[in-house]
Formats: structure tokens, C-alpha cells, sequence
């Protein structure tokens, strides 16, 4: 039976003589902003301490080593230190022979962290999982693992820990005994509680987000959060989850990029400006205390700290000085963008408010490229501005999108590149979008894409190792002639920067939110998924009147009931309305041809309702017929 835990007595209050007292009110206070540090594993690693050694340990036999990575975050930024002390407890220190060493590894551990915080920063006493299962599940006791934790955090106060943060925790139980232990050694000290989640956004017990918010909520922690095990994404999604059901402060940790194993701890490579634009979504979504978990270094802690530093202009500690930050103009700042107009003939027509039409055409499965160029021919002979080429859509393995452009551009036509984040980690698309621009392709569509399962080949593996926000904020950064490190690239990319947005999302909220960051991060076009509906497209473009940019409405000719079935039922992110299927079916019943023909009119249909409130239109080639698209916008083509 899990029990409440007890409220603790009033903290210290922000008395001006004392620094370390303003912090912890800043700590507790809901809407002050707070930046932790990052992993401590992945930089111990990265300066040559081998796996199988005690990291813990190293407080005493390497004081020095592990100073100055604490020293390196409080220039980097953090306003709190976490101990070196992950796994300092008992029962993991036994593993190296060291469990007598608790006391004495815990207290060095707080004093070297309080060295390098001073007295304008706090220390945060780092408890980790004990590594056994408590009971029912194993032979440790609640009892024994509430001792056990107990012993590390009154030596971790001994060595001048501010407060706690119990972290990586799966199980709720043991999480609950850490608490009692905390409130047993210090009832004054701040506790800081952190479950870690999986990608299914679940403890490896099976509790949700909301389930831990509410739990940790009852129990009366000062701070709710989530660490480690996911990167930014899925943490945003948890964060967003857990703000819904408790008022209480929360906290987000987040791991950096994809996994790797290292003697039981997750080492991760997302690069710092990924981690900033999801730090200050983070905080956008309830979490007011944000910093890294394994794989971040103190780069991506000055990253984070800058990029929120606009949502939390209270925030004391400065990240280093003016002098390390480039000013505008300098070679990290970049250059300005070629202007949009002069950027492809799409960006022109987009930049001059004309109409523009372009066609989504599917590359081939094989290496045949015949029908793809005959197409090419007859829509640039038609005038249509551009054809759209999905990068696997819905998981399928067909020719690369890049090349698929590149063979239709011989014909005279632009190319829209849809560009996945699915298949490539961020190096390959640094590549990838490096190489495309030196081979003169210029417009592209940034999707986060399908995951593996939804496709033929639901054993392939997926990177995503950022999503389309992330891709974004790439590719403006290449448009500037600056790499995701902000390093100079020379002469800067020409991309038209398009994304995705689906107007009848099934969470409108949070797509609304995510097409704010898509264009904060540099979008300068969108395009939607199949409209059916006219009506809930013109409802979301209303919703959107404070960040507009160009819109391309998705428009997709039914041929057949089954077609509509498919779409409706099928194909995430679009919706079919009753009616439209009703008279497919009705249109299916007489003929092939009939339904050819009404499914070409709901189009039109669609294409004219919008006209007047978009600036373009994407229509989609049913089974690859052209000859269907140019039915649809050929009275379009004759007025543009």
C-alpha cells in the first residue's frame, strides 16, 4: 500500500545576505526558471575514464577530474550542481568492493560540487535507484531500502547539499522511499523527484505521466519531473501530459540524441542547438526546470540556458560573458539569407503573394524512371510551378527523394524535396542537405516521417534522431552559411524551407503549438495533408493569424470508395467527412468511371472553396494519374 508522504516545514526565505537562501526560493518559487546541469557520465567518459570503472569513486581518487566538469557547467550556465553520485548508495557500491565507502564518497562528492557552485549556485544531492527490487518483486525490503538511501543523503547533506534530486527512478515504490529518506535526513531541503518514461511514455512499471504527476503530487514533493532513458521529444509529450494534472513545479531532463549502451548508462549525441529549441519548448509547456541527462555536455548547457533566456529574463546566473556570445554580423552569427524571391521560382511566387500549383508525385519502387520523366514533361507543359516528392511515405522503401528531384528538374520543372527525419541521423542530413544544394535543388518539405511499423518492413530500424522542428531550425542555420555547430560553411545554402501541418489534427492543441515552433525555428511556407473538409481547414488557418506564412492546401482526387476507405481509416493524419464517403460509395455503385468523376469533382470542389484563403495548392496523384491532377486545376492553371 503506498502512503502519502507528510508536507515538510516552510524552506529558508530570500533573504539577500544569504545567496544560496535566494536560490532555493527561486527553486521553489512555480514560475522562476531554473537551469540545471548536464550528464556527468558522458563527460568522466569522454576525458578518458574507462567503463568499468567506478564512477562514483572518482571523487576520491580523481577530486580534481571531477571539479572541473562541475566548474565547466556553472560557467556553462547551471544554477545547480548535481553530486557525482548517481550510484553512490550501498547496494551499487558493493559491485566494486566499496560499500564501506558511502559515507566518505557521498560527503567529497557534495564538497567538490559546492566548491565549483560557490555561494551563488546550489548543489543538488544526486540519488539514483538502488539497482534490486524491492519487495514484493525482490528481497529488499521498504524498510531496508529507505536505510539505504537514508545513509547517502545524510552524508551528501554532511558535504553541503543544498536539496535532493531523486532521479531515473521506473519504480514508483522504491521512488517513494527515497522521499521518506529525504524528508527523514533534512525535512527542510527541497526534493526534487524524477521518474524515468519509456518511448510508449510509461515507467518500465507501466505508470503514465499523468499517473506519476498525481502520485508525486499526493506525496508532496517540492518538483515533478522526467530524466533520462528518452530525448527531448518524448519528454515534451510527458511534460505536456503532467501539466495537465497537478499544479506543482515540474522539471524535465532529458536525454541527448539516440542511445548507447556504456556500462549500463545511455550516452547520447543530439547537438546543443537541438537541445536549446527544445528547452524553450519545455518551458513553453509547464516545465520551469529544465537541464540534461546522459550524452549532454556543457555545451549543450549554454545552449539551453541562452535559448531560454528570453522565458525567464529573472534568471540571475549569466551564461559566460558577452565577449564568448557572437554578435550579428560575426562569423557564428552567420550571414543574412539570400532574400526568398531570388532563392527558386517557387520562393519568388511565394515571396510576390502569387497562387502557386504544384503536383505530389510518388517516386518509382525500382530504378525505372520512364512514367516519372514522361509526367515531368506533361505538367511543366501544362504550367504547373513544382512537383512534390514524398521521401517514403508511409514507411515504403521507393528511390531516394534527392534523386528522384534531381531527374525531374532535368525536364524544366521545380521539385518540392520532402526531407524525413526518420532514416538519417544528423550527420547524414547535414550531408545529404549540404550535397542537394550543391546539386541546385532549392525547395524543400522538413517532416519528422512515418515510423518503420506503419510501412512493409515493421523490423527496419528508425533514427529520428531530431524531428522536423529540429530539421528546421538545420536547415535555416545552413541558409545562414553556418553548420548545427555554428561553424562557418562558406557560401550559405538557398533553401525554400517548407513544412507539414495537419488542420484536422486529432490533438489540434499540440499541432497548433508545434506549427508555432516550426515557424519560429525558420519556416517559411507550409503545405497540409489532404483537405476534405473546406470548413475545418478555414477554422485552422484562422487559428494561425498571428504566425501566417504562406499556406498550400493538400488536395487529393478520390477514384473509388475503397479509395476513400483507405484514406479515412488508413493513412495517419487525414480525415475523410461522411459525406464525402457517402457519395463515393454512391458514385462506386454505378461504375468505375462514375466514380472517377466524383471523386475529380470533391476535389475541384475543395480547390475552389480554398482558393481565396491560400496560397497554393498540392495535389496529389492518385496511383500515379496525372492525367487526374490536371482535371482537377486545370481551370486553375488557365487564371494563374
Amino acid at each position: 500500500m503506498i502512503t502519502p508522504v507528510e508536507q515538510h516545514p516552510a524552506h529558508p526565505s530570500d533573504d539577500a545576505r544569504f545567496p544560496r537562501a535566494a536560490q532555493l526560493a527561486r527553486l521553489l518559487d512555480p514560475d522562476q526558471v531554473v537551469v540545471f546541469d548536464g550528464a556527468m557520465g558522458t563527460m568522466l567518459y569522454a576525458r578518458g575514464v574507462f567503463i568499468n570503472q567506478c564512477y562514483d569513486e572518482l571523487v576520491l581518487r580523481s577530486p580534481d577530474l571531477v571539479r572541473d566538469v562541475h566548474a565547466a557547467y556553472a560557467k556553462a550556465g547551471a544554477e545547480v550542481l548535481e553530486t557525482n553520485t548517481f550510484g553512490a548508495n550501498r547496494t551499487k557500491l558493493a559491485q566494486y568492493g566499496l560499500e564501506e565507502q558511502v559515507e566518505a564518497i557521498n560527503r567529497r562528492a557534495a564538497e567538490l560540487a559546492r566548491e565549483a557552485a560557490g555561494e551563488h549556485r546550489l548543489v543538488a544531492g544526486a540519488v539514483g535507484p538502488l539497482g534490486v527490487r524491492l519487495e514484493p518483486y525482490g528481497p529488499t525490503s521498504r524498510e531496508d531500502a529507505r536505510a539505504i538511501f537514508a545513509e547517502q543523503m545524510r552524508a551528501l547533506v554532511a558535504g553541503g547539499a543544498d536539496c535532493f534530486v531523486l532521479e531515473t527512478f521506473g519504480d514508483l515504490e522504491e521512488l517513494q522511499q527515497a522521499i521518506l529518506a529525504a524528508r527523514e535526513v533534512n525535512p527542510s531541503a527541497p526534493v526534487i523527484a524524477q521518474a524515468t518514461i519509456g518511448p510508449d511514455l510509461r515507467t518500465a512499471f507501466g505508470a503514465t505521466p499523468e499517473d506519476v504527476a498525481r502520485v508525486l503530487d499526493r506525496w508532496g514533493v517540492d518538483v515533478i519531473g522526467l530524466n533520462c532513458s528518452v530525448g527531448p521529444q518524448t519528454i515534451l509529450e510527458a511534460i505536456e501530459r503532467m501539466a495537465t494534472v497537478t499544479d506543482r513545479k515540474l522539471s524535465a531532463q532529458p536525454n541527448a540524441g539516440m542511445p548507447r549502451d556504456v556500462g549500463g548508462r545511455s550516452m547520447y549525441m543530439a547537438s546543443p542547438e537541438y537541445m536549446a529549441s527544445y528547452a524553450r519548448h519545455l518551458v513553453q509547456a509547464g516545465a520551469k526546470i529544465v537541464g540534461g541527462c546522459c550524452g549532454t555536455t556543457p555545451e549543450h548547457i549554454k545552449a539551453m540556458a541562452e535559448g531560454i533566456r528570453p522565458l525567464a529574463p529573472r534568471t540571475r546566473v549569466q551564461v559566460g560573458t558577452t565577449a564568448e556570445w557572437p554578435a550579428e554580423g560575426t562569423a557564428q552569427s552567420g550571414r543574412a539569407p539570400v532574400s526568398l524571391a531570388e532563392r527558386s521560382r517557387l520562393g519568388a511566387k511565394l515571396a510576390a503573394g502569387q497562387f502557386v500549383t504544384s503536383v505530389e508525385i510518388v517516386p518509382p519502387r525500382g530504378i525505372d524512371t520512364t512514367k516519372l520523366e514522361q509526367d515531368a514533361v506533361l505538367l511543366a507543359k501544362a504550367g504547373v510551378d513544382a512537383i512534390n516528392v514524398p521521401d517514403g511515405p508511409r514507411a515504403q522503401s521507393r528511390m531516394g527523394a534527392i534523386a528522384t528531384s534531381l531527374i525531374i528538374e532535368r525536364h524544366g520543372i521545380e521539385a518540392v524535396t520532402h526531407y524525413a527525419c526518420r532514416d538519417r541521423n544528423l550527420l547524414g542530413m547535414l550531408s545529404d542537405l549540404l550535397g542537394a544544394s550543391a546539386l541546385g535543388l532549392r525547395n524543400l518539405l522538413l517532416i519528422t516521417g512515418d515510423p518503420p511499423k506503419m510501412g512493409p518492413y515493421p523490423d527496419a530500424t528508425a533514427v529520428f534522431d531530431i524531428d522536423a522542428i529540429g530539421l528546421t531550425n538545420l536547415v535555416s542555420k545552413l541558409n545562414r552559411g553556418l553548420d548545427p555547430g555554428k561553424n562557418p560553411i562558406g557560401e550559405p545554402t538557398r533553401f525554400v524551407i517548407g513544412v507539414g501541418v495537419n488542420p484536422v489534427a486529432i490533438d489540434p492543441e499540440q499541432e497548433l503549438r508545434r506549427f508555432h515552433w516550426k515557424v519560429e525555428a525558420g519556416a517559411e511556407y507550409a503545405i497540409t495533408q489532404p483537405v476534405f473538409d473546406p470548413a475545418q481547414l478555414e477554422r485552422f488557418l484562422e487559428s494561425i493569424q498571428d504566425v501566417r506564412i504562406p499556406v498550400i492546401a493538400g488536395i487529393w482526387p478520390l477514384v473509388s470508395a475503397r479509395n476513400a476507405e483507405f484514406l479515412a481509416n488508413e493513412v495517419p493524419g487525414v480525415t475523410v467527412p461522411e459525406e464525402v464517403l457517402h457519395r463515393m460509395r454512391r458514385a462506386s455503385e454505378k461504375s468505375k468511371e462514375h466514380a472517377v468523376a466524383e471523386g475529380i469533382q470533391i476535389a475541384r470542389e475543395a480547390l475552389e472553396r480554398v482558393r481565396g484563403v491560400v496560397q497554393g495548392v498540392q495535389v496529389s496523384a492518385p496511383f500515379g494519374r496525372v492525367e487526374y491532377v490536371l482535371d482537377v486545376i486545370d481551370a486553375t492553371l488557365r487564371v494563374t
